[in-house]
């Protein structure tokens, strides 16, 4: 019995696009910019600027404490660490809304553009436990996030984020 030899444009017909498809949409499943170089820019999520307060002060802590938000800053294209960059941030807690004024507080990015705010512990808020965060300063693209937390009784969260600039 003689065995054809593989034909590319029947494997690529049949399962072998899955494994393309793969490849072009990463693990998660998602479209991946094409990118011979650099770094991606990250896009703003869904829903990431609700009850965004523009000019929300630099603050130490917000609220009480307890949780901590984390994150780090990097420019587009070359990945490179971006000191002194604004970082809002904003959630549901235990001890305010969201739309709350007081629930609502920025930090900056440090040398190694990286941030760190401590908050009031996070609680669900229409049956997710999430944060807000915003990049919204003048040097590059605004960007805003809304990492949901893998578990509610989390007591950090995380949020990098890469900046396009304008």
């Amino acid at each position: 019995m003689t065995h054809p030899k593989p034909d590319r444009r029947k494997f690529l017909m049949s399962g072998g696009a899955v494994i393309g498809a793969a490849v072009a949409t990463g693990a998660s499943g998602l479209l991946v910019p094409a990118r011979a170089q650099g770094v991606a820019p990250t896009p703003t999520m869904r829903g990431g600027a609700n009850n965004y307060r523009p000019g929300a002060p630099i603050v130490e802590r917000i609220g009480n404490g307890g949780f901590w938000m984390v994150g780090t800053v990097r420019r587009a294209g070359d990945g490179a660490p971006l000191a002194g960059q604004r970082i809002q941030v904003w959630a549901h807690t235990t001890e305010g809304h969201e739309r709350d004024p007081q629930s609502h507080g920025a930090t900056l990015t440090d040398a190694n553009g990286e941030f760190r705010l401590e908050m009031p512990q996070i609680v669900p808020a229409f049956g997710q436990p999430h944060g807000h965060l915003a990049y919204d300063s003048a040097d590059f693209k605004t960007v805003f996030l809304r990492p949901i937390m893998p578990n509610a009784g989390d007591t950090s969260l995380r949020a990098d984020f890469v900046l396009e600039p304008v």
